[in-house]
């Protein structure tokens, strides 16, 4: 897995579906049936500074060491449930083993379309589907927001800071969740305010204008740190943090810090909750490859380094052992870590 920080031990689509698709290495593939890795990424896809460019860090990492070839399909806004069957098949059909698919709108479709492909091998991200030819990566993205949550209540000089949500659901739930706890437990005095961009809509993954006006609302009522799991919106909820001196974003899914595309604001990014989609995606790849799929529910927690808080920058290197002494006790058990609201 490309690093360059230290983390806490932690297919061809039609027109009308508006995707895009594009090669990703070379042309090969690891056997004569396998033109290699079909990848359908969520809304933002590869180049969103989040959770789609983790993913998308693990194929590269498989497309070098595997010399595999491979093909990358991203959602639009507003898509149907047929659309994204329809990425699916296209790929599953045009011969791409494995095919995982990024993000838990995908759920339905890829319950619907292994079954079609039984001989493939289906991986999705943040969702359950049980079938025997699919690969179910979850992650407990309420622990690494717990620690986020520490750092929040330790680093706020007013007592005041927020969390934004790209879409009102289950699993962004997880995240505001861990870090309302984090603070709570940290610092019962700090008040926390979440809000969220779109109650249904995915384009909350997408849309970092509604980000920045909500962070700049935020920052306007006092709050000082804001905490954004929206995917590629929380660049717009960056952008309005670093406009804000001395406030702190906190990052997500990726270690946003450093991030070519945010540099320019990486001072005002305290830390990032780190989401290892990279690693399960990689170990997904590498299972079929050896003609060993990897299937079931696998999940990545703290105590297996499958999710973490990022330390780049050192902007939280005097908090360290208190947020090492909060992951430890997340690991034993002392603390249970809430995944609702």
């Amino acid at each position: 897995m490309r690093r360059v920080t230290k983390i806490i031990a932690a297919g061809v689509a039609s027109a009308a579906l508006g995707l895009t698709a594009t090669a990703c290495g070379s042309s090969s593939s690891s056997s004569s049936s396998n033109k290699g890795v079909g990848m359908a990424y969520d809304v933002g896809g590869r180049g969103d500074h989040s959770f789609n460019d983790s993913a998308a860090r693990g194929l590269d990492k498989a497309d070098k060491e595997f010399n595999l070839g491979s093909k990358e399909q991203t959602a639009s806004n507003g898509e149907t449930e047929s659309d994204r069957e329809q990425r699916l098949d296209l790929l599953a059909g045009g011969g791409y083993n494995p095919v995982i698919a990024v993000g838990f709108t995908y759920g339905d479709a890829v319950k619907k379309i292994a079954a079609k492909y039984p001989k493939t091998t289906f991986g999705i991200v943040d969702s359950v589907v049980d079938a025997p030819n699919v690969d179910s990566m979850v992650f407990a993205t309420e622990q690494s927001s717990y620690l986020a949550g520490v750092a929040a209540a330790l680093k706020s000089k007013s007592g005041k800071v927020g969390f934004i949500g790209g879409v009102h659901n289950t699993l962004i739930g997880t995240f505001q969740a861990g870090f309302d706890q984090g603070v709570k437990d940290t610092k019962s005095s700090v008040k926390v305010t979440d809000q969220y961009l779109y109650e249904t809509d995915t384009k909350g993954f997408n849309d970092p204008t509604s980000a920045h006006g909500k962070a700049q609302g935020m920052l306007d009522s006092g709050i000082d740190v804001i905490y954004t799991a929206a995917g590629l919106s929380g660049d717009g909820s960056i952008q309005a943090v670093a406009g804000k001196p001395g406030a702190w974003a906190i990052g997500v899914d990726s270690d946003q810090y450093n991030d070519p595309a945010l540099a320019k604001y990486k001072n005002s990014i305290l830390t990032s909750a780190i989401k290892n989609v990279d690693v399960a995606v990689f170990d997904l790849i590498k299972s079929v490859k050896d003609g060993k799929p990897k299937t079931g529910t696998n999940t990545y927690n703290l105590a297996n380094n499958g999710v973490g808080l990022a330390t780049s920058g050192g902007f939280i290197n005097d908090i360290l052992p208190q947020i090492n002494a909060a992951k430890q006790k997340i690991i034993s058990g002392q603390i249970k870590v809430s995944s609702t609201p």
